[in-house]
């Protein structure tokens, strides 16, 4: 599953500042976000939790050394072209992992809010996490959800285009909910 079969929007590949976000990445997308970092060159990297979105370590603790070699393998990937990286923990992920693998990234609690360029960014893993805060962007993943002002990275890759805030959406690879664990799409 590699990048080369979607077409991307020509500003995502003209220089500039871009930041790329994501959300409850199974491992069988890893190479298209790889493909995806390497020909957009974001500047900031936002994963907002379940970054081995296939484990459901939650609900299997015991595959907690799998999830370990997920996660290493996504943070090679998210680290390899030189983007700040900010990760917000979801209810699939480990914490003490994360600290441990990403030494270099940023873990932020849901419910933070960063200046990026112009804009006011409230990160979250859920959309109850960022949709009443005072925000130019809310980024966000978990379920369906949409809130106000609310970019959801479980339905599409976000970038947004700095500094004039234009936001450019990207499909994930078919069969990426599948993947994910989800049988049926529903709205929630």
């Amino acid at each position: 599953m590699r990048l080369f079969r979607k077409v991307l929007p020509k500003e995502l590949l003209e220089p500039g500042k871009k930041l790329m976000h994501v959300s409850d990445t199974p491992e069988s997308i890893y190479p298209f976000l790889e493909d995806l970092i390497e020909k957009v060159k974001p500047n900031i990297i936002v994963h907002t939790g379940d970054l081995a979105d296939n484990i459901k370590l939650e609900r299997k603790p015991w595959l907690r050394e799998e999830y370990r070699r997920a996660v290493q393998r996504l943070i090679g990937i998210l680290g390899r072209f030189g983007a700040l990286v900010y990760l917000v923990p979801g209810n699939e992920d480990d914490i003490e992992v994360l600290r441990e693998l990403s030494p270099d990234f940023i873990l932020v609690r849901p419910g933070t809010v960063l200046e990026i360029g112009p804009f006011q960014v409230a990160l979250g893993h859920r959309a109850e996490d960022v949709k009443d805060v005072d925000a130019d962007f809310k980024l966000y993943g978990h379920n369906f959800k949409l809130i106000e002002r609310g970019l959801n990275g479980v339905l599409n890759v976000n970038f947004i285009l700095l500094p004039e805030g234009k936001v450019i959406k990207v499909n994930y690879p078919q069969g990426t909910n599948h993947d994910r664990g989800y049988r049926l799409l529903r709205v929630l």
